[in-house]
């Protein structure tokens, strides 16, 4: 028995800790342990004492050894001071006060919620509540003090209090998430961002083209160049592509609706990647109908202008996109040129600029896996924290 509770002891790791007993279950290893008396400071008047008034056994929850639940029976002394009378408790380094559960199992649970686990798979491992696991967790707070140069803006589908969008703040420069917001409402925004006394030391803001951020942004950031995501405009082209192959496939009989809505990747495929057979099909495709043959025509002259190397290159392209689609004058595009038109800097500005939404729209993807795992947040701070938790 007393190598096995050496073995225990080193396996245990913790300091000035005598192991008196150890008792087996099926699931569980019960470890009597106490630590060797020594003078106390009284809390008090700050004398020392070695005066025990009393003990009591305290049940403390520890890391699992050899798959087995561990509880630590700890022997607590209770000093008293002789020159103020005070009774307190000895301190322990593994121990926080008024806390059941060592200092490392805290530290073990905050560990496993940096994953996409579910707070109930964490507690059915540590054999506590899941109301314990958000206790743990909610210690957990981040704070975001300054603004970089570089921020990039977004918002996902959340539902979470009272909102059903909630926005993230990153920083492409440096890949890391800033913040999580509870609304995307203008005059939230206002009041957030207004509490950052550097928001003049902001020189790029990259965004979609919802328009509360742009004003929002301009109000602000005076000295930030303001850039629209490359991923957020160029589908502006494809969805009106594909809202021109909806219409002209509706007056076709099933079989060949059909075969269009199975074979609309080829009208989305760059050209010159598309081997013979395909493009031979994509050819009979356009030949069905001029709007959808005008359309692809779009697509591709949209295509040279995305592959412009600088702002004035950009410039000439969009201009010429802007004209020969206002030519065409297929209703799908209206919206397109319309925000083509209005959001012409923005969007120019991402020639000049290397940030995009890129690494925010990853994040995105992190948040849906997180809320699927755990069927959905309705306490916000929770969910932010979980967010920026995970991201740290």
């Amino acid at each position: 028995m007393l190598s096995e509770d050496n073995f225990i002891t080193k396996l245990l790791g913790l300091k000035d800790v005598l192991i008196t007993n150890i008792t087996e279950t099926a699931t569980s290893l019960y470890i009597d342990i106490e630590t060797k008396p020594k003078p106390q400071i009284c809390p008090c008047c700050k004398h020392s004492t070695s005066y025990i008034h009393d003990y009591r056994q305290q049940r403390i929850k520890d890391l699992s050894i050899r798959d087995k639940f561990v509880y630590l029976l700890l022997k607590k002394r209770r000093y008293v001071c002789k020159q103020c009378g005070k009774r307190f408790y000895e301190k322990y380094s593994f121990l926080p006060r008024y806390h059941h559960m060592t200092q490392r199992v805290y530290v073990e649970i905050l560990r496993m919620l940096r994953n996409n686990c579910s707070m109930k798979l964490v507690a059915n491992l540590f054999n506590i509540s899941v109301s314990t696991v958000s206790r743990v967790f909610d210690i957990v707070d981040y704070r975001l003090y300054r603004l970089p140069e570089v921020i990039a803006i977004d918002e996902f589908k959340g539902n979470a209090g009272s909102e059903k969008y909630q926005v993230i703040i990153t920083n492409p420069r440096n890949k890391k998430v800033l913040d999580i917001l509870p609304s995307r409402q203008k005059t939230y925004l206002i009041d957030y961002f207004l509490q950052f006394k550097n928001r003049e030391n902001v020189k790029y803001v990259v965004m979609d083209m919802w328009e509360s951020y742009y004003d929002v942004c301009k109000m602000l950031f005076p000295n930030a160049k303001i850039i629209v995501d490359k991923y957020h405009y160029v589908r502006q082209v494809y969805w009106a592509l594909d809202r021109v192959r909806r219409r002209v496939q509706k007056s076709f009989y099933k079989h060949k609706r059909i075969y269009f809505k199975r074979s609309k990747k080829l009208l989305f495929a760059p050209y010159e990647k598309l081997d013979s057979d395909s493009k031979q099909a994509l050819r009979i495709m356009l030949s069905q109908h001029f709007d959808l043959q005008e359309a692809w025509q779009l697509k591709e002259l949209f295509a040279t202008f995305r592959k412009s190397k600088d702002y004035e290159t950009a410039r000439k392209k969009l201009k010429a996109f802007l004209f020969t689609a206002q030519e065409c004058n297929i209703p799908e595009f209206e919206d397109c040129i319309k925000a083509f038109s209005n959001w012409s800097t923005p969007i120019l500005n991402s020639f000049e600029c290397p940030y995009t939404n890129g690494f925010t729209e990853g994040i995105n993807n992190k948040i849906k896996v997180l809320k699927r795992n755990a069927f959905g947040y309705r306490n916000f701070n929770r969910f932010r924290n979980r967010i920026l938790h995970i991201c740290a």
